[in-house]
C-alpha cells in the first residue's frame, strides 16, 4: 500500500527555467512500509521535464494497487512516469536503509562515512556585470569555491562580460560554470565557448537545445577549450544515449528526472566507466527529494561540487532542512535512512 499526500511549496521569487518561470512546486509525499519499516519519498513533477501533476498522481495510484512487500519491484518496473517513480523509489530506499540501520548514502553503496559534499552557488546573470560580480564575491566570502552563472537571456557578448567581471572579482582559484539553458545555436555556442575558455570556465551546461544530442557531440569535437555538460537533454534522451553519442564531458543528474535515487546512482556509475564526470542537481524540490539528492551525491566517490544548495530558493518547505550548507559544503545526514521524520508534514 502507498500513502499519497499532496503538498505545495512556494518559491521566494519566480525562477527562470528552460520551460519558463515557476513560482511554486506542487507534488506528493509518498509513504510506504517495507519489512515493517516506514519510508517516505517525494514526487514533484516539473512541466517540460517529467509527467504532469495529474499523470503523476494517476501513476502513483496505479502503483499503489500493485505494490506490496512482495512485489514492490513489479510496482517500480511498471512506473513509466519519472517523478512518480522517484517518489516510490526514494520511499522504498528510505525504508530499506532504516530497516538495516544505515544512512541512505551508505545503503546506496557509498563509503562508510561521508559527512559532507561540495556544492556550488548559483548566480542569476540578469544584473549588470558589476552587480553579478558583487553577488559572486559575496558567495565566495560565504565559503563557496564553485560558482554557476545562468546566462542566455541576453546576447553572448553581454554574457561573456558578466563572466569576465566575475572572474576578475573572485580570482583564478574559484571554479566557474555557466548554464546556457539550451538557448544558443551551434554557431553561437562555438563562439561563446571560445570566449569563455579564455576565462577558465570549467564547463558550459546545456549550451544547445535538449533535443540536439549530436550537435553537442559536434560542439565537443570542434576544438573548444571548455567542457560541455548536458542537463535538460536527459529529459529527452536516456543516459546511455548521451554516453553513446559522446555528447558531454559532464552529465548533470537530477534524480527526479531520472526516476529515482537508484537510477541516479547507476547513471553516475555508467558515467565514471565512460570517463564522464557526474554532477548531482535537483529540480528545485522540497526537503525530502532534496535530501535524497544529497545522499545520492554522497554515494559517489570524489564527487565534484553539486547543484544542491537550493533550500534558500524556497519560501516554504515541508520541514526543517537536515542538510545545511556551510563553507561551500552540504552536510550529509548520518541518521538512518534519509535522516528525516517519516512523515515530514
Amino acid at each position: 500500500m502507498i500513502e499519497v499526500e499532496p503538498f505545495g511549496v512556494r518559491l521566494s521569487s519566480p525562477l527562470r527555467t528552460a520551460s519558463g518561470l515557476i513560482a511554486e512546486r506542487d507534488g506528493f509525499l509518498v509513504g510506504v512500509e517495507l519489512d515493517e519499516t516506514d519510508g517516505v519519498g517525494e514526487a514533484t513533477p516539473l512541466s517540460g521535464w517529467t509527467e504532469s501533476h495529474e499523470e503523476c498522481r494517476d501513476a502513483l495510484d496505479r502503483a499503489g494497487r500493485v505494490g506490496t512487500n512482495l512485489d514492490w519491484g513489479i510496482a517500480l518496473a511498471k512506473l513509466d512516469a519519472p517523478a512518480a517513480r522517484h517518489g516510490l523509489s526514494l520511499a522504498l530506499a528510505d525504508a530499506g536503509a532504516r530497516s538495516v540501520g544505515d544512512p541512505l548514502y551508505r545503503y546506496l553503496g557509498g563509503d562508510t562515512s561521508v559527512t559532507s559534499v561540495p556544492v556550488n552557488a548559483t548566480l542569476d546573470a540578469d544584473g549588470s556585470p558589476d552587480e553579478v560580480a558583487r553577488e559572486a564575491r559575496k558567495a565566495v566570502d560565504e565559503g563557496f569555491q564553485c560558482l554557476k552563472l545562468k546566462v542566455g537571456a541576453d546576447g553572448i557578448e553581454e554574457d561573456v562580460e558578466r563572466v569576465r567581471a566575475v572572474r576578475d572579482a573572485v580570482g583564478p582559484d574559484v571554479e566557474l560554470r555557466v548554464d546556457a539553458n539550451g538557448t544558443w545555436t551551434p554557431e553561437q555556442a562555438k563562439n561563446a565557448l571560445d570566449a569563455l575558455g579564455a576565462l577558465d570556465v570549467e564547463y558550459v551546461e546545456q549550451p544547445l537545445p535538449p533535443g540536439q544530442l549530436s550537435a553537442h557531440a559536434d560542439l565537443r569535437e570542434s576544438g573548444v577549450d571548455v567542457d560541455v555538460a548536458i542537463d535538460d537533454s536527459l529529459a529527452v534522451y536516456d543516459v546511455e544515449d548521451a554516453i553513446e553519442a559522446d555528447a558531454a564531458d559532464v552529465l548533470v543528474l537530477k534524480p527526479m528526472i531520472l526516476g529515482g535515487p537508484d537510477r541516479a546512482v547507476e547513471a553516475a556509475r555508467q558515467c565514471r566507466e565512460a570517463g564522464i564526470e557526474p554532477v548531482v542537481s535537483t529540480t528545485i524540490d522540497a526537503v525530502v527529494a532534496r535530501t535524497g539528492a544529497v545522499h545520492v551525491a554522497a554515494s559517489i566517490p570524489d564527487v565534484r561540487p553539486c547543484g544542491l544548495a537550493t533550500a534558500d530558493v524556497l519560501e516554504t518547505d515541508l520541514g526543517p532542512d537536515p542538510a545545511p550548507v556551510a563553507n561551500g559544503e552540504m552536510s550529509v545526514p548520518q541518521e538512518n535512512g534519509l535522516g528525516l521524520p517519516v512523515r515530514p508534514l
